[in-house]
């Protein structure tokens, strides 16, 4: 009994004498200086035409800690007094110093933030350093006042091309990926959709990206929607008229189908018993009524091939038209329309009608009083 008892005391001691020495080893991290952040403006009015220059640069340096310790840097972007809530991010290097954002990333940003365009607004900066998910150390906020514009969606959204023989007709350039019709993808995930106008019967067309020929792609030969990048095959509008098309790039697949869309309503001269339909413009690329009647009583609606599968419809706050301003129009086939809004105007007369349809990001629908 002895013995058992002696092993369990030398047992509890060893331990204790263990357990100290691991606190021993174990190193306290002590954070001797804060982060820096500055830049070179109070104030800047962000500019499209511009969109890949530099807006701001800023100048930074990491906060230090005894020992030393590696962090991974990201700068915070806010509304000035929202204590960084709703926050936008823009990753930076440990090692790097510097770095300026373009007026494009910066308009982003502001998006990100739902800042209104055309208004200054101040954005408060600061450098958050994390040292893993839960510790993070920041430095001084700065303050800017920022100015945005109305994005161009022909430049924040991913685009696929559609070069073919149809191209030069709907006034592109024939087999050229730099200037042919575009497929766009409003949701940024390799899925891409859009409209092409097609003259000729049989008229053939593949798909690029990058506006170029490398990496181009076309039917797998069996016709059924696959696509290939080696040994492919041009693929063919059989009628003339409007297609839509989607492409998912990743999983190599597209559908296409004839859209000729025409405007339909109580509004119109011949009621909801048939459609005016839209004529194609090269020179503008868009589509265009140049006259009809429309009543102040009635409403109206624009869909594809006289059946109701595919139309054009508005946001609940554009139901009213203004004559001459263009507005965001919807198509119900993708599945962004909810219910079953019409157009009507507030005024009787004839009217323009125009449909450009050349971003699907950006269907946009233009009245105008004659």
């Amino acid at each position: 009994m002895k013995n058992i008892f002696k092993i369990f005391l030398i047992g509890i001691i060893s331990y204790f004498i263990v357990s100290c020495r691991e606190d021993d080893d174990k190193t306290i991290l002590n954070n001797t200086s804060t982060g820096s952040l500055a830049v070179d403006k109070t104030s800047v009015t962000l500019n499209e035409t511009i969109a890949d220059q530099a807006a701001l640069t800023f100048t930074y340096t990491n906060p230090s800690f005894s020992p030393n310790v590696s962090v991974t840097n990201t700068v915070e972007f806010a509304v000035a007094g929202t204590n960084f809530s709703p926050v936008a991010s823009q990753p930076v290097s440990m090692d790097q110093k510097t770095f300026s954002l373009t007026h494009l990333q910066l308009n982003a940003i502001l998006t990100t933030l739902n800042v209104a365009p055309n208004v200054a607004k101040p954005i408060e900066v600061r450098l958050k350093s994390s040292l893993n998910t839960t510790t993070a150390y920041y430095s001084n906020v700065v303050t800017v006042n920022i100015t945005g514009y109305t994005p161009n969606p022909d430049l924040i959204y991913p685009k696929i091309n559609v070069p073919g023989g149809y191209a030069g007709a709907a006034g592109y350039a024939d087999w050229n990926p730099a200037n042919s019709p575009n497929l766009f993808s409003p949701t940024k995930d390799d899925k891409y959709k859009g409209f092409i106008y097609v003259t000729n019967p049989n008229s053939e067309y593949k798909f690029t990206i990058n506006q170029d020929w490398a990496g181009d792609k076309g039917d797998d030969g069996t016709l059924t929607g696959k696509l290939v990048e080696t040994g492919e095959q041009n693929i063919k509008a059989a009628a003339k008229g409007t297609y839509y098309i989607n492409v998912n790039w990743a999983l190599n697949t597209y559908s296409s189908v004839i859209a000729n869309f025409g405007v339909i309503g109580d509004a119109t001269p011949t009621g909801w018993g048939s459609d005016t339909d839209f004529v194609y413009n090269p020179t503008t690329k868009t589509y265009v009524i140049n006259s009809i009647a429309l009543t102040a009583s009635g409403v109206f609606k624009f869909r594809a091939n006289d059946d109701w599968a595919m139309k054009f419809q508005p946001d609940n706050g554009d139901q009213t038209l203004t004559s001459g301003t263009a507005v965001k129009s919807f198509l119900s086939a993708e599945g962004t329309v909810t219910g079953d809004p019409a157009y009507k105007v507030s005024q009787a007369g004839n009217y323009k009608i125009e449909l450009d349809l050349h971003n699907s990001a950006y269907y946009k629908l233009t009245v105008t009083k004659l």
